[in-house]
């Protein structure tokens, strides 16, 4: 796994909550991108619509000096081009550049038609959300794993690296945290910490106050590698 984004998110994926975010959620994600997050989740769904799109705007131009990606909870992209949705709806998806979906159980995963990816939940006990459940735990977690064809975020409960490592073991492609980096003195530090546990943590040059050097070249005998998908765009 890499620190970049990929095509659909994957590693550690920042969800914001500003009624549990220690600092403004501006500085937060800025906290959490030094650490190593290339995907932010914005939540926030009770703010008007103005002040949503204009913090959409001021997130996203943060992740982009580190070529990371918003996603919009709900239908409305907010002038982007990703979302995620709840399991209750809109289907279908809308037609739009990535589209996400939570689901928390088989029943819900059958309904998937063209999502890129979900989150399955609630991985453990959450403080976010006392009594949601029950828990599922990583032994649950693989069974839904299992049963879709789109990649998996493991989301619920998770702030520790053992929460992390677990959630992948468990074939997650990456695990979305809220409440533990909300709520944390030092969300950077955290995240790096999330970040080490499932493989992506940023090295000094992806921060987004230093350039990256320059790669070094391919050694002549490398083996051909998959072209990359399209810079700036995600692939269905």
């Amino acid at each position: 796994m890499r620190a970049g984004r990929g095509d659909v998110p994957d590693g550690i994926v920042l969800v914001t909550d500003r009624r549990q975010a220690a600092r403004p959620i501006d500085e937060l994600v800025r906290a959490a991108v030094g650490g190593g997050v290339r995907w932010v989740l914005l939540r926030e769904r009770d703010l008007p619509r103005d002040e949503r799109l204009d913090l959409a705007g001021r997130l996203r131009a943060i992740l982009a000096e580190v070529d990371g990606a918003l996603i919009v909870a709900g239908p409305d992209p907010l002038g982007g081009d990703a979302v995620h949705l709840t399991a209750a709806g809109p289907y279908p998806p809308p037609e739009l550049g990535l589209v996400g979906r939570s689901c928390h159980d088989p029943s819900e995963l059958t309904r998937l038609t063209t999502e890129d990816y979900v989150t399955i939940s609630p991985v453990f006990p959450t403080p976010s959300k006392p009594g949601y459940g029950p828990p599922l735990r990583p032994a649950g977690l693989a069974r839904l794993v299992a049963r879709t064809r789109v990649p998996v975020l493991a989301l619920g409960g998770v702030g520790t690296a053992q929460h992390v490592e677990a959630c992948v073991a468990a074939g997650a492609a990456g695990v979305a945290v809220m409440g533990a980096v909300m709520r944390a003195e030092d969300p950077g530090k955290l995240v790096r910490d999330l970040c080490a546990a499932v493989g992506t943590e940023a090295s000094p040059a992806a921060s987004p106050v230093s350039p990256a050097p320059p790669a070094p070249a391919a050694p002549p005998a490398a083996s051909p590698v998959s072209p990359a998908s399209p810079a700036g765009r995600w692939t269905r």
